[in-house]
């Protein structure tokens, strides 16, 4: 597995890491748990976690690919959790945020 390919996955794996922690903070939030709730340390542990393999994933990657790579998924996997889970809707401006950080994705691939 070439360096880039291995920081993209550890970036993927932080992404995902953070998406779970969100997800837990979301859920906590919105039941009105107290701070000190199982669901908000699990969000701060899995957040703590999703640091030691961003530190990993930048060891391969430029800090503007793992930053591009990052943003782009937990955009769009946070984006979707929130229409599909949290009856959240999209307007036009989420999906053209969407669409650029698809594209800002692309380009910094091509760069790669």
């Amino acid at each position: 597995m070439t360096q880039i390919m291995f920081g993209f996955a550890l970036t993927f794996s932080t992404a995902m890491i953070v998406i779970v922690a969100d997800v837990a903070l979301k859920v906590a939030a919105d039941g009105n748990k107290p701070v000190l709730s199982l669901l908000v340390i699990a969000g701060c542990v899995l957040y703590a976690l999703s640091a030691l393999f961003w530190f990993y994933a930048v060891q391969h990657l430029t800090l503007a690919q793992a930053g591009v790579g990052y943003s782009m998924l937990t955009l769009i996997a946070l984006a979707i959790l929130g229409a599909v889970f949290f009856g959240e809707t999209l307007q036009a401006r989420e999906y053209a945020g969407l669409a650029c950080a698809l594209m800002s994705m692309v380009l910094m691939a091509r760069l790669a």
